[in-house]
């Protein structure tokens, strides 16, 4: 049981090592950090509810996660193959467009909560 939680423990500091080299060191990670510290005012700003408050969250924390495993991903296939090729291409992309479905999801959400609060 104690090799479980020592297990554990160190998941937790590994996890929070990645957290922090992913805010310091990806250009990526960093804009959308900034653009959630943004719209985390607008919510205090315009004063959502709680609902609104819970599909911000929920949205903002898709796309940086999103955006961590496509960096996860890039670093790996660099790692196997520092060259252009035609496969890890294909893959780098595949992993953009994944980033790109969570960031339009986002803009989607994000235009449900303040469309209202700027029309009305």
């Amino acid at each position: 049981m104690s090799g479980f939680i020592i297990g554990r423990i160190k998941g937790i500091k590994y996890a929070v090592k990645g957290f922090f080299l992913l805010l310091t060191t990806e250009n990526s990670i960093i804009s959308q950090s900034i653009i959630a510290v943004i719209f985390t005012g607008l919510g205090f700003y315009f004063d959502i509810d709680r609902v609104d408050w819970a599909l911000q969250v929920f949205a903002l924390g898709l796309v940086l996660s999103v955006e961590s495993l496509n960096t996860a991903a890039e670093k790996i296939c660099d790692f196997i193959h520092p060259d252009y090729h035609e496969k890890i291409g294909f893959i780098k992309d595949v992993a953009s467009g994944a980033v790109a479905f969570a960031a339009l999801t986002a803009l989607i959400i994000g235009l449900l909560i303040y469309i209202p609060h700027l029309i009305g």
